[in-house]
């Protein structure tokens, strides 16, 4: 390995640092109090070779953020191969709870604590990974629809409704909060992926009125 590739894989070395140590503190200690000399402190780094790296905590958490959903996209990657719209509904509801559960502290960054969300907004900043899997879920959402598994309808209210479902459940489970529906643990994501498919398999699908 040359000089220049060693200098390369050190810099891409420390920024995974930098983010690891960031995603430490903004889980434990809250965005709001999460400082670069904090950040600095745990890598037994200088505050200035952080802002050699990013420009600040917002740009951080924005770096963050974004791998979150790369992440997310990366379970993804094989959506497409499931002609059946409705099997390739209920396994990105699947994926979404496996995330949710593997990387409990990329979940809580993106989903649940409320200071980073009001951040990314004062940002103003294009969110194409986030928007990227929306579009995703509402495309297969009205798909659904158009080929007669699901009844017509608004297809983005349905698909905040499987949103909602997915996101309360990994939320309470990250939290600990279905001990009481769960107690054992090794149960858990079972449990889940079996209300998951209950409730796709009941959202008002056609012919099951009559």
């Amino acid at each position: 390995m040359g000089i220049t590739e060693r200098k390369e894989k050190q810099k891409l070395e420390i920024r995974k640092l930098i983010l690891d140590a960031s995603m430490k503190l903004f889980t434990e200690e809250g965005f709001e109090h999460v400082t670069i000399r904090k950040i600095a402190d745990l890598i037994e780094y200088s505050p200035t070779t952080v802002y050699l790296y990013f420009k600040d905590k917002d740009d951080i958490f924005f770096n963050l953020h974004e791998l979150g959903f790369q992440r997310m996209h990366e379970l993804n990657a094989d959506l497409d191969d499931i002609q059946n719209p409705l099997l390739r509904l209920h396994k990105m509801g699947e994926n979404y709870i496996h995330f949710g559960m593997t990387h409990p502290e990329f979940y809580n960054l993106m989903f649940i604590q409320e200071e980073p969300m009001k951040k990314l907004a004062e940002l103003d900043c294009e969110w194409d990974k986030g928007e990227a899997a929306i579009g995703r879920l509402v495309a297969t959402v009205a798909e659904c629809m158009e080929r007669g598994y699901l009844d017509k309808g608004d297809a983005r209210l349905v698909s905040l409704s499987v949103w909602s479902f997915v996101h309360g459940l990994v939320s309470l489970a990250i939290r600990e909060r279905l001990e009481k529906f769960v107690p054992e643990k090794e149960m858990l994501l079972p449990v889940m992926m079996q209300s998951l498919n209950w409730f796709i398999n009941n959202i008002d699908i056609s012919g099951r009125k009559s």
